[in-house]
């Protein structure tokens, strides 16, 4: 397997605070409907911390169960528990995830070579291929260059990097330092396009919950190297991207978005809170601009 173009970073809907199972479902088919190549279930867009074991496993089961082989299913299994993380991801195993996404130890802090061990002992206690992912204004700390690439030549099955340090010269880096069958994915829609035309090979996407024809599109063009195309699609598409980011934290403005367009509600988990009243009149100008509303 190889980790390239689009993947969606799923949100979980509820409905009464419990996982409503019949939009997710949907969301799923619209996803591959536009042709994603995977998803990404509870990741950080899935509110991966506040869902209960339980919940979180469910989901990647619904995930996995509605994909059905359609396209790839990654599902967000890491923790800054390292035996959390190994049995979470041997849980997504067992339940036909294609893959797993592994996030940097988060709030404990380690050093880079405890982050070396923590993703080591997960790659050797799974066969799934794993999806690095450093996201230091998150976590506080980032998978070092050196890191990564001692993983990726250590450990068969890390395949692949989920880059949102913002940093295009961290994807120079990279490149210069992975071996050529270790993939770097851009983990902010906005910088897609740069990051390809450096070498990265796709992007794991909020806005494509909304918009994923378009997202698919744009990653396309970027991959297939028609920049006149790939550089209009960002240009069209980046105030979108934007917006949906900068409104509140991630996933609250993508959730009243999804809410907006009568997809699901707009609930979500404690200590994050809907998205204010005051801002949903930008939101739906933003919608209607696009053509979503």
């Amino acid at each position: 397997m190889t980790h390239r173009g689009l993947y969606t970073a799923l949100v979980t809907p509820f409905r009464n605070n419990k996982v409503d199972v019949d939009a997710y479902k949907q969301l799923i088919e619209r996803q591959i409907a536009a042709g994603v190549d995977g998803i990404v279930p509870v990741g950080t867009t899935g509110e991966s911390p506040t869902l209960t074991h339980e919940e979180h496993l469910d989901v990647i089961r619904y995930a996995v169960e509605t994909a059905a082989g359609r396209c790839q299913v990654i599902a967000g299994t890491g923790s800054n528990s390292t035996r959390e993380a190994i049995n979470m991801t041997q849980e997504a195993e067992r339940a036909g995830a294609d893959g797993t996404l592994q996030v940097a130890p988060y709030y404990n802090r380690p050093s880079q070579e405890g982050i070396y061990l923590h993703f080591k002992a997960i790659a050797e206690q799974t066969a799934l291929p794993i999806m690095l992912y450093s996201i230091p204004g998150r976590c506080g700390v980032e998978i070092a260059v050196e890191t990564a690439a001692a993983l990726a030549k250590d450990c068969g099955n890390i395949i692949s990097i989920k880059e949102a340090g913002g940093s295009v010269d961290r994807v120079n880096q990279l490149l210069q330092a992975l071996p050529e069958s270790c993939s770097i994915l851009s983990g902010d829609d906005g910088l897609a396009v740069p990051f390809i035309s450096c070498g990265a090979r796709g992007l794991v996407s909020v806005t494509s919950n909304l918009a994923p024809a378009a997202m698919k599109e744009l990653v396309d063009a970027a991959l297939s190297g028609d920049g006149k195309l790939a550089l209009e699609l960002q240009k069209k598409y980046y105030p979108l991207m934007k917006g949906l980011m900068s409104l509140d934290t991630n996933p609250v403005p993508i959730k009243a978005a999804l809410a907006a367009c009568g997809l699901m509600t707009d609930e979500i988990h404690l200590p994050l809170v809907p998205l204010a009243e005051t801002k949903i009149p930008a939101l739906k100008e933003l919608l209607t601009r696009f053509g979503l509303l």
